[in-house]
């Protein structure tokens, strides 16, 4: 069971089907997210990507703080078809669902992004968490004054990828921020 934890449907519950593939992001690291959003952007503004959308826990968040641009992929057709169902529930019209896998989705999606938020699972290599940063900054599907954020483990090191700026902790879950550098002749 998670909450939407601010927005026109704060406090409302989300009650996801047990055998979904999934780990919510907890309530606790989902404010402390959403503070450092709300910090930086004007969230009614923004067009979001949810990656390994799951339960559309953040997508949700984003719709009921007014974002009305936000596309939520994954893979799992169960999941894509619960974020539907609630998102028709809440009348959150400015989620769009896409059943893909991710890094092919990554590798051929259009657009341009203001938030990229990828909460892939824990267990995946630390390759993949990397692949994730280097598809969004190669294809170029952030806005140059957008933000990636990547969900991992705390025991999952980020430091390392280009563009990375910071790490927060929350419990057992870190969240990893990129962003374009400055200048676009670093290469």
């Amino acid at each position: 069971m998670t909450r939407i934890i601010s927005g026109k449907y704060k406090g409302r519950r989300i009650q996801a089907p047990k055998k979904l593939p999934v780990r919510p992001t907890t309530d606790m690291a989902k404010e402390a997210l959403f503070n450092i959003i709300r910090s930086q952007f004007h969230i009614s503004a923004l067009r979001i990507l949810d990656l390994f959308a799951g339960t559309g826990n953040i997508s949700y968040e984003f719709a009921s703080r007014g974002s009305q641009q936000i596309v939520a992929v994954d893979a799992n057709y169960n999941c894509v078809k619960f974020i539907n169902k609630t998102a028709n529930e809440f009348g959150f019209d400015a989620i769009q669902t896409i059943k893909s896998d991710v890094f092919k989705y990554l590798e051929r999606v259009p657009g341009n992004y203001d938030i990229i938020f990828a909460d892939p699972p824990y267990d995946i290599s630390i390759e993949d968490f990397e692949k994730i940063a280097v598809l969004i900054f190669e294809n170029q599907l952030l806005d140059q004054d957008g933000t990636l954020i990547i969900e991992h483990s705390k025991h999952t090191k980020m430091d390392h990828v280009k563009n990375y700026v910071e790490t927060r902790h929350y419990g057992g879950n870190a969240f990893s921020f990129f962003v374009w550098p400055e200048s676009d002749e670093e290469e």
